[in-house]
């Protein structure tokens, strides 16, 4: 990785927040007399964004929190606290939206979800960026191309859910986001040498 990159990537701290803070605005966007369709998209576009999210952080965030805090609790129960969000996901992904177990599911995926980003936010953030302080932008651009990797083959699914679950002005943020994933993925594709 180049130290550029380093210098330009946010702290993997501030990156796993905008996770955080994305999932929660979707979820807000979810009501149960949204139209199905809509619900449909919303569940997508939380379910993809939390399994991109958790193998990011069980690749790259915990395993560096873990060198450094191997004992802290909250890190020992956050990767049983993501299966039991991949469990709930599987089930969301078996119904359709016009059914109440949807509604129900959902909702007890974010109860989780919400749970979860507590525990990271007040106990697993501050002690990264007390102990972690120095590799926190070099994390952050380990998780900038990883993220690029999963979610590359997927782009036209996210654009697709985020089109259907979020109209109007957030579509003009989606653009802008992938405008900037598709510029920090060139700043990170290996040069080309000349001969």
């Amino acid at each position: 990785m180049t130290h550029l990159a380093e210098k330009l990537s946010p702290p993997i701290t501030k990156m796993i927040r905008f996770d955080h803070t994305h999932v929660m605005l979707t979820f807000h966007r979810f009501q149960t007399e949204t139209a199905p369709a809509r619900k449909q998209a919303i569940a997508n576009t939380i379910c993809l964004a939390l399994e991109i999210h958790a193998q990011l952080e069980e690749e790259i965030f915990y395993p560096a929190l873990a060198q450094v805090a191997s004992d802290n609790d909250a890190l020992k129960k956050a990767k049983p606290e993501h299966d039991e969000m991949r469990r709930l996901i599987a089930e969301l992904r078996g119904m359709t939206p016009d059914l109440p177990a949807f509604d129900r599911t959902l909702q007890a995926l974010m109860r989780d979800v919400i749970h979860h980003v507590a525990d990271e936010e007040t106990l697993l953030l501050p002690a990264a960026e007390l102990l972690l302080k120095d590799r926190l932008c070099e994390l952050g651009a380990q998780m900038t191309k990883r993220r690029l990797a999963l979610a590359g083959p997927r782009i036209g699914e996210i654009t697709s859910n985020t089109a259907k679950a979020m109209p109007g002005m957030t579509l003009m943020l989606a653009g802008t986001l992938l405008a900037g994933a598709y510029l920090v993925k060139r700043a990170f594709a290996p040069r080309e040498t000349q001969a």
